[in-house]
């Protein structure tokens, strides 16, 4: 109830520790799904799973005899419990949204082909590029000719081939003569 109020997580005040090893109480809580569902909404299928499970132990007690005292209802509640979380959290983990991220290292942008937008390229001050990443998105890159190459000018196609801190090295990609969606670029060259 905290949790929910003051907007923290249960596994976060735990320090997240490590579930997926299958040692001691670790090896338990593995088994039960706690690194794929959120411990809060595990608490919350166990409690429901137990209310479910002792309502319908001492509903079949009641029908056939009397119903039972707490203290026997909770080891066959208990008993039920478990296999049912189980069950439900994989389903849940399937449900849940996990983390992503379209985070990018600079140096995943190596070997790609960018479009020359703001320059042109040449061995003084740093111009820019335009890359799409392999998500998809299109980022724009501080970039300069390779030591030895002729400006490079807006519209064509660069290859980066290397990078001192954030600005890449680019040198004249390779354009298949034959690709008409190249030939805008081969006219401007």
């Amino acid at each position: 109830m905290l949790a929910t109020v003051m907007g923290f997580s249960i596994t976060e005040l735990l320090g997240k520790p490590d579930f997926h090893g299958h040692d001691g109480i670790s090896g338990y809580l593995s088994w039960l799904n706690l690194g794929g569902v959120p411990l809060l909404i595990l608490l919350m299928l166990a409690l429901g799973f137990f209310a479910i499970a002792g309502f319908a132990i001492q509903a079949v007690a009641g029908a056939f005899w009397a119903p039972l005292p707490a203290f026997i209802a909770v080891v066959p509640a208990i008993v039920v419990t478990f296999p049912l979380v189980r069950a439900s959290s994989r389903t849940v983990a399937r449900i849940v949204p996990h983390d992503e991220t379209y985070v990018v290292d600079l140096d995943g942008f190596l070997g790609r082909t960018a479009e020359v937008s703001i320059g042109p390229l040449d061995q003084g001050l740093p111009g820019r590029v335009r890359v799409k990443d392999q998500h998809g998105n299109w980022h724009v890159l501080r970039a300069r000719a390779a030591k030895g190459q002729e400006p490079l000018k807006i519209g064509i196609e660069v290859l980066l081939v290397d990078r001192t801190a954030d600005v890449f090295i680019a040198i004249p990609a390779l354009v298949d003569p034959t690709d008409a969606d190249n030939q805008s670029l081969r006219d401007q060259q």
